[in-house]
């Protein structure tokens, strides 16, 4: 059982990056073997519409022509048994690179099809993590969860199931002195961060250990 998870944040340790961890380690627990990525280690592109993957008897047909860092990635997910993305939000949706990296993942398999279809040979679990600065009820005051819900439906419809997770009110800063910022209390915010993020971390562990559970019974009817 292989379980890959996608840092779509710059910073490697940091509240994105630890959720992950804490997915992979749940993952670990259930026996699989696992992976974490790093999307800003890499040098890629987003999709470019040379549409060779939906091209008829195509060479690339379902699959991504471009080749760059992400080509070698791309195919250890269409190999994993599960895989986990994650990524802070910005400017209420994902960072640029997940969002390169998302068009690049799904599109190849999707197919112009009524209702559109998946050309992934496979149905395996996923998921999605995020990371915000905001609360949870300003995460529903500016409409974040239409972009989390559109793409949990998108990760669904092309690998078949997905779920998300998401952590409010993160620490932004290591030291709130050193930036112009008044947005909140970094105090309020920090004894909120010890008090809630460790519960979040289990929540994450839980989802890692999920989907291998959800990935096995998958296994064992196919």
């Amino acid at each position: 059982m292989n379980v890959i998870a996608i840092n779509g944040s710059p910073r490697k340790k940091w509240n994105t990056a630890t959720l992950l961890d804490n997915a992979l380690e749940g993952a670990v627990a259930q026996g699989a073997a696992t992976e974490l990525i790093h999307l800003y280690d890499l040098d890629f592109k987003g999709c470019t519409s040379c549409f060779a993957c939906k091209l008829k008897g195509g060479a690339s047909y379902g699959r991504c022509a471009m080749n760059d860092d992400l080509t070698p990635l791309l195919a250890r997910l269409a190999a994993a048994d599960a895989f986990i993305l994650g990524s802070p939000v910005y400017f209420g949706t994902v960072t640029g690179e997940m969002r390169s990296f998302m068009e690049r993942l799904l599109f190849p398999y999707l197919t112009y099809s009524r209702p559109p279809g998946s050309l992934f040979p496979r149905k395996i679990p996923t998921a999605f993590i995020y990371t915000m600065n905001v609360s949870a009820e300003l995460m529903q005051e500016y409409h974040y969860p239409i972009h989390f819900g559109a793409n949990e439906q998108y990760l669904a419809r092309i690998f078949g199931r997905a779920e998300t997770l998401c952590a409010c009110e993160t620490l932004q800063f290591e030291d709130y002195d050193k930036v112009v910022f008044d947005y909140f209390d970094p105090a309020e915010r920090r004894a909120r961060y010890r008090a809630a993020f460790p519960e979040e971390c289990l929540k994450a562990a839980e989802l890692g250990a999920r989907l291998v559970l959800q990935a096995a019974r998958i296994a064992a009817e196919s």
